[in-house]
């Protein structure tokens, strides 16, 4: 004679065991990555197996874009301008090459905030890392200044107090580059700090609202020129640095660089 007691807990069991099995069945399925093969794929600019068609495509957009290569390339090397001697990157705390651009980009750039905004541009400050090249003794072309000027930065003016120019003195001193600098001069003291800055010949007042022209590249922080941050007032002057060097070399037919001295320091 069959025990129900005994059968019941068979059957109790058997349904825990059912139900578990269906249960884990249905889980999710976790997956691991065990082994990771690869090999290594040579890409050519042309292979054997390439086929005539897309060599004569390749013809086609030869032939389509060497016309206006050959007119860019005609532009680029026109002669503009002739520089008696090489203006070089040389220098401890202003170099050749960085008080020609400063000179040259306050210069045109005031042109066009005078007559935007009726007033005067005190200040030029660029970034020595900008400065991709040299201009060497011989021909100046429109080449040269995309070599000096590759990037698409353009010029902008910004009002600063004179609380920022003395953090501009600063941060030169702390940098020890020779950044392009026109309209302010200084001298480094004995504890290493900026003394005697004027700009355009008179005192720093604190107070007072100077206007600096840049590129937009220092503007918007670069290089940590994190004082530009503090500016009052921006005007865009739509007019971009490599621009600005190409009118330049296209108005003047002989190019030089001022040798004044624009900061100093204390022996």
């Amino acid at each position: 004679m069959v025990n129900l007691k005994n059968y019941r807990i068979v059957m109790k069991l058997f349904v825990l065991l059912l139900t578990f099995t269906v249960i884990t069945s249905c889980a999710e399925k976790k997956f691991f990555v065990t082994r990771i093969e690869g090999k290594e794929i040579g890409i050519t600019q042309q292979t054997e197996t390439a086929s005539d068609n897309a060599q004569q495509q390749a013809q086609q957009i030869e032939s389509f874009i060497k016309p206006y290569r050959e007119n860019i390339d005609k532009d680029l090397s026109l002669v503009l301008a002739n520089a008696p001697e090489t203006i070089d990157k040389s220098g401890e705390w202003q170099t050749p090459m960085g008080n020609f651009l400063s000179d040259i980009t306050l210069e045109k750039s005031n042109v066009i905030f005078k007559k935007r905004a009726n007033k005067e541009i005190d200040v030029c400050l660029l970034n020595h890392g900008g400065i991709r090249t040299i201009i060497s003794k011989g021909d100046v072309t429109a080449r040269n200044a995309y070599e000096i000027m590759p990037f698409e930065n353009s010029a902008i003016v910004v009002g600063l107090k004179g609380e920022q120019i003395l953090e501009m003195t600063q941060y030169i001193i702390a940098e020890k580059k020779p950044h392009p600098l026109k309209g302010l001069t200084f001298t480094i003291g004995k504890d290493n700090q900026p003394k005697a800055i004027l700009v355009n010949g008179q005192p720093l007042e604190n107070t007072k609202t100077y206007y600096v022209v840049t590129s937009d590249y220092l503007v918007n922080g670069g290089d940590n020129m994190l004082f530009f941050k503090k500016a009052t007032e921006r005007y865009d002057l739509d007019y971009k640095l490599r621009n600005i060097i190409i009118d330049y070399f296209k108005a003047n037919k002989v190019i030089k660089a001022e040798k004044d001295q624009r900061i100093n320091k204390e022996l």
